[in-house]
């Protein structure tokens, strides 16, 4: 008994260590957006859902109890999701400004509302914390269909130009960690969602391995095609941060500014569907 705990302990300590580290990856990006004075071409989604995952699973896991280390790393996470947030809002455009209120009312606000007051309410604590803890997982295991952009797009364009290889390892070492944590638990919604981060992840560095030598190929994309990718990666996760997702992608005439656009669009893609607690 006392060596089941103490793996539990490890795993969740590690989890939260690199979930810590993860968490830290949009800064670069948000500081471009502080020196550019402006958070024109970025969306707010990815950080407004990325919170609302993380209310959600602190909730849970003061429903089930025990469960500090979840409390911990997603408390963390709604402080720096609040953090990027407030960035957007202060150097976006009126425009941007109310597409984020709108945003946080819609989902932070009335969804949050919605699935506490329908939850709390309950009798039975059991069942209560059995449609919460199905809630949590379903919306973590929608956040994976963002790496089947990245897997299309490096497929199509045969370039692993923008899959960030180090960040991938992590975020596939994080799924193992809060995998074993969730396994040891015996809480599916823990582990559940996280088989999908390591499969992902595993066929990411696949993927790397295969094309990193290979050269480059320019693609200009349909306007439809870059509209689907978009629309996949705008689920965020619950305890990873995200980069700032262009609203413009693709590549220009001479590889230069529309590849930056992309890079960021990717490294979005690729965080968005890691860390799951």
């Amino acid at each position: 008994m006392a060596l089941h705990l103490s793996w539990v302990s490890v795993f969740g300590d590690l989890g939260v260590i690199i979930s810590f580290m993860v968490a830290f990856s949009p800064l670069p990006a948000f500081y471009q957006i502080y020196k550019k004075k402006t958070s024109e071409g970025f969306q707010s989604l990815p950080y407004v859902t990325s919170l609302f995952s993380a209310m959600l699973w602190i909730y849970y896991a003061l429903l089930k109890k025990n469960e500090m280390h979840l409390i911990i790393i997603n408390i963390f996470c709604c402080f720096i999701q609040s953090f990027y947030i407030v960035t957007y809002f202060y150097y976006g455009r009126k425009k941007e400004k109310l597409e984020a209120v709108k945003l946080m009312l819609l989902i932070n606000v009335f969804g949050s509302g919605l699935i506490f007051f329908s939850t709390y309410f309950l009798h039975n604590p059991k069942t209560r914390l059995c449609i919460l803890g199905y809630i949590c997982l379903g919306f973590s295991a929608s956040t994976y269909a963002a790496p089947l952009a990245i897997v299309r797009k490096v497929i199509k364009t045969k370039s692993v130009e923008f899959m960030p290889f180090t960040l991938s390892v992590f975020l596939t070492i994080q799924a193992v960690m809060w995998f074993f944590y969730g396994l040891l638990k015996k809480d599916i919604n823990i582990a559940g969602p996280n088989i999908l981060g390591f499969i992902f992840g595993i066929l990411q560095m696949i993927l790397y391995a295969i094309y990193k030598n290979h050269p480059k190929k320019m693609v200009v994309e349909d306007p439809k095609l870059q509209l689907s990718d978009q629309l996949e990666s705008v689920v965020s996760s619950d305890v990873n941060t995200t980069a700032p997702q262009p609203k413009d992608k693709g590549y220009n005439n001479g590889g230069g500014g529309g590849g930056d656009v992309e890079a960021q669009n990717i490294k979005k893609n690729t965080l968005d569907a890691s860390q799951k607690v």
